[in-house]
């Protein structure tokens, strides 16, 4: 491979990187030098403009990059693919900021400061991720991402909650980031490469040559350590307590960016790597390996998330512990378009993504103020809430059914899209999974909706929301309604201007 001077790269294509890099280490020296009193919502209105910019970019790169395009011996490699996700962490950071200029005046972060460029880091290591095609890159990406998010969970100092969650976070982040490093380790000693390219052809050749144990050993290692990023089973504990704990804009920056990061990861290392297995034994009749043997253990995983996140949700009272066992039950339908690879299979999993991003700010923005205003987060604080504020019921209600599956609204076209690559892909016990914990997720949903219409509440006041909060609420409750409407515009504009960024050739399960 031929290796370039550092000089010589075309740096354009990674200003949206660039720019995010700028503004946090201007907002980090801005701080720095303002005085203790003074007011920091600027720097949260300097950290939204640097998201907007760096957009920009991104949406400028798709219109110019024809094909991928690499730097550093393929260290970056900025793809359609990359494009995709980064447009979902620019958008989600975004809401987060408009969450987090309301939630800042609460008083309850001291250090908004570091706050906003905490965030800011975050998002560059959700990028990096995205963009990565070399283990080293993928590391470096993974933990920027964790240790921004560890700290932003421990930032309310004097809630012992608060604390107690970073403690379990980083606990937890600690010991899968052990197991994501072994797996990482064994794929570089069976194939001599950190490229995940050249990973591809070489893994296969010592899986031909009878590494296969340690081939699978990586799997599954790897597994267990991307399980904590996306909070899917056997790896999820510690999202009820984190999502309780943190502050709300966080925890909806953990729903939704943190988890699209993992699963970018989960694309990256897992299928790309592994894809190439082919065991020419059960030739002619068979011998792909991820397709055949490997896929089986996700959707296992799959299933059990589905199962243990709806199941436990229903025990809760506690409306964010309730959101964290319905994020795992939701990484669990977003798995299964990895299980089942149809070609449509990426389109299938960004746009359940980018549904499930609407569905959790809007909803997180709701719970954000009312919890403030009744002074707690049990599921009592929604009774009434039609009486005090019709807008945020409707909200709401919009974003529950979107959560539950019901049409018409984009996570029902989410749902129904992967359920069908499943029922293509002659998956019917997932298939019925699916079906059967949508079902036992009304239950909890529902029971929002209940409290919201049907139980008198505490207080008459009206809920007020901020403009940035509205301004959320809005946008995310139309983009559910319409994408629910009109799905195929989300779907034809994936399918026009992203790709996997990899030819999976006849892998793949074609799609009818």
């Amino acid at each position: 491979m031929e290796v370039k001077d550092i000089f010589s790269y075309d740096w354009s294509y990674l200003l949206p990187e660039f720019i995010i890099l700028g503004f946090a280490t201007l907002l980090s020296l801005i701080d720095l030098f303002m005085g203790k009193r003074a007011n920091r919502a600027i720097l949260g209105w300097l950290a939204l403009a640097g998201v907007v910019v760096a957009g920009g970019f991104v949406v400028s790169n798709m219109q110019a990059l024809d094909e991928p395009f690499s730097y550093m011996a393929d260290m970056l490699r900025v793809d359609d693919f990359g494009n995709a996700f980064k447009l979902l962490f620019l958008g989600g950071v975004a809401f987060t900021l408009l969450l987090s200029l309301s939630y800042m005046k609460t008083g309850e972060v001291q250090h908004s400061g570091e706050y906003y460029y905490l965030l800011l880091t975050g998002l560059l290591g959700a990028m990096v991720m995205a963009s990565s095609a070399d283990l080293l890159t993928l590391f470096i990406g993974l933990e920027l991402l964790s240790l921004s998010s560890y700290v932003l969970v421990g930032l309310r100092k004097k809630r012992l909650q608060s604390n107690e969650a970073a403690f379990k976070y980083v606990v937890s982040g600690s010991i899968a980031t052990a197991f994501t490093l072994f797996g990482m380790s064994y794929v570089y000693g069976l194939t001599g490469t950190t490229n995940l390219y050249q990973i591809t052809q070489r893994l296969n050749e010592a899986y031909v040559a009878g590494f296969g144990f340690l081939v699978l050993l990586a799997f599954a290692c790897l597994v267990v350590g991307l399980s904590f990023k996306i909070s899917t089973v056997p790896n999820h504990m510690w999202a009820p307590d984190v999502y309780q704990g943190a502050p709300t804009p966080v925890t909806a920056f953990l729903t939704t960016v943190s988890k699209a990061a993992g699963f970018a990861l989960v694309f990256r290392l897992l299928l790309i790597a592994f894809i190439g297995l082919y065991n020419p034994e059960k030739a002619p009749e068979g011998g792909r390996v991820f397709m055949e043997d490997l896929s089986f253990y996700l959707s296992i995983i799959a299933a059990l998330s589905m199962i243990i996140g709806n199941t436990m949700a229903l025990r809760q009272t506690n409306v964010k512990r309730m959101m964290a066992y319905s994020g795992v039950a939701q990484a669990g339908y977003l798995l299964v378009p990895f299980v089942t690879l149809t070609s449509l299979f990426f389109e299938q999993a960004l746009f359940y993504l980018f549904a499930y991003l609407l569905m959790a700010f809007g909803a997180f923005a709701v719970i954000m103020v009312v919890t403030r205003e009744q002074q707690t987060e049990d599921l009592k604080a929604f009774a009434g809430l039609y009486h005090r504020s019709p807008f945020a019921a409707i909200a709401m209600s919009i974003f529950l059914l979107s959560l539950a599956g019901i049409p018409v609204t984009a996570g029902f076209f989410g749902k129904f899209y992967i359920f069908w690559s499943a029922i293509w892909h002659e998956n019917y016990w997932l298939s019925a999974v699916m079906i059967a914990t949508s079902v036992v997720s009304y239950y909890y949903y529902f029971g929002i909706i209940r409290q919201m219409y049907m139980r008198p509440g505490r207080e008459e006041t009206r809920v007020v929301f901020p403009a940035g909060v509205a301004t959320v609420v809005t946008i995310t409750a139309v983009l559910t309604v319409l994408f629910g409407i009109m799905p195929g515009t989300a779907i034809d504009f994936i399918h026009a201007n992203f790709n996997s960024g990899f030819d999976f050739g006849n892998m793949l399960v074609p799609s009818k």
